[in-house]
């Protein structure tokens, strides 16, 4: 993949783009995600919409991969609102009031955020590792949206070897061996050079949706801007 990204950004005035592809074409979209990042789960969900509503004309391989938000949380956790004040200066007020903002986009997707006081954000690093031997079995997409809602939705700690385990059985995938992946340094150094990969490309923040390894669109795009950039890059590519 090229160390160089043409960044797309969306506009509700394209007057050159067709609203239609022209012949059936499939994209291939890598997604540059972390676990905890809720607008990864926004964006994926929106980009998923996009396709349904494009298919059968214009399809996707997806393919995950890891950026770390908060590379130096410690095992224990920390308070998200504490991490949040902490990194950007946001006010307890402005915390919750964005924390409202992400569950309501969240509802519109179908994705249920359940924010407490004491929600935690935690380090991915092992998420990543799992991800990465869920991708050699071709089930990385279940793994993940499995992963989104055990820390979302139920609360849990996307880092934790059993919760892993238990995720990758909900996703077809076989428990014993991941746990015996995640016991090992097995797919440790290959989620070090992952990591190091997206940095090299320049991306800073995620969601990050990466198109045919060339265009990339950052951010929780909303469904409209998915289908309107897919159908764009369809036709260029037909």
């Amino acid at each position: 993949m090229s160390a160089w990204l043409e960044c797309l950004r969306y506009t509700t005035q394209t007057p050159n783009w067709k609203t239609t592809a022209m012949k059936e074409t499939r994209l291939s979209i890598d997604i540059v995600s972390d676990t905890v990042c809720p607008w990864c789960v926004i964006g994926y969900r929106n980009l998923q919409q996009a396709l349904r509503e494009l298919a059968p004309e214009i399809s996707a391989d997806i393919r995950w991969r890891p950026f770390q938000l908060n590379p130096d949380i410690p095992p224990e956790g920390e308070s998200l609102f504490e991490h949040i004040r902490k990194k950007y200066g946001s006010s307890e007020a402005e915390s919750r009031a964005m924390r409202e903002r992400i569950t309501a986009l969240g509802a519109e997707s179908g994705f249920e955020f359940r924010f407490t006081d004491d929600f935690k954000t935690w380090n991915t690093f092992d998420t990543h590792r799992a991800l990465l031997w869920a991708a050699d079995q071709g089930r990385e997409t279940a793994l993940q949206e499995a992963l989104f809602t055990a820390y979302f939705t139920q609360g849990e700690n996307p880092g934790d070897p059993e919760v892993l385990v238990r995720e990758a059985a909900s996703a077809g995938l076989a428990a014993d061996d991941l746990r015996e992946v995640l016991s090992s340094d097995r797919y440790r150094a290959e989620t070090v050079k992952a990591l190091q990969e997206v940095q090299q490309l320049g991306i800073t923040g995620v969601p990050n949706f990466i198109i045919n390894q060339r265009y990339s669109i950052s951010g929780g795009q909303p469904v409209a801007a998915f289908r309107d950039i897919l159908t764009r890059l369809a036709n260029e590519a037909a």
